[in-house]
């Protein structure tokens, strides 16, 4: 094993472990401010990857090219996919005290598990493309997934709340 690799399942086990933490940690306290900043990692994210495309194109010695149309839509299914299984796992119900709390559920460390697993190795099938089309594809389905399944949640949220 490389010691890239290792880095690699290093960050993978760290995002797993930090995604679980902050979810158990968020259970006991209520959603604030209407529920937007469930939205701030899509504005997050787009930023990031913005600058990031802007530095794949300013590679020394390196042409930048998109990935071809039909690879950028399977990268697409793929994300809205994978939000998908992410949304259908996460839950809001009102408590007692009237505030709208996140609802517990025993399969989200699971369902976090498979996705990261299923992007790893969906990573690692894909190796052989070229290091720029590879990065766009896979920021590509983590900005769908993420897309899909905060907007998701922010709307399932939005309809507990108004259902008082």
């Amino acid at each position: 094993m490389t010691t890239q690799t290792f880095i690699q399942f290093i960050i993978i086990a760290v995002v797993i472990v930090l995604v679980i933490w902050l979810r158990s940690r968020r259970k006991d306290k209520p959603i604030r401010n209407k529920g937007y900043r469930m939205l701030t990692p899509l504005v997050l994210l787009l930023i990031v990857f913005g600058y990031s495309i802007n530095s794949l194109t300013h590679i020394p010695d390196h042409p930048f090219h998109l990935p071809a149309i039909w690879e950028m839509l399977i990268a697409g299914v793929l994300g809205i996919a994978l939000g998908s299984v992410m949304l259908y796992h996460t839950g809001y119900e009102r408590r007692e005290d009237g505030q709208i709390y996140a609802k517990r559920n025993k399969n989200f460390k699971y369902v976090i598990i498979a996705v990261i697993i299923i992007r790893v190795a969906l990573s690692q099938y894909f190796k052989g493309l070229d290091y720029t089309e590879f990065t766009v594809l896979t920021m590509v389905m983590a900005y769908l997934y993420i897309c899909v399944w905060r907007v998701g949640s922010f709307i399932k949220f939005r309809q507990v709340s108004s259902n008082s």
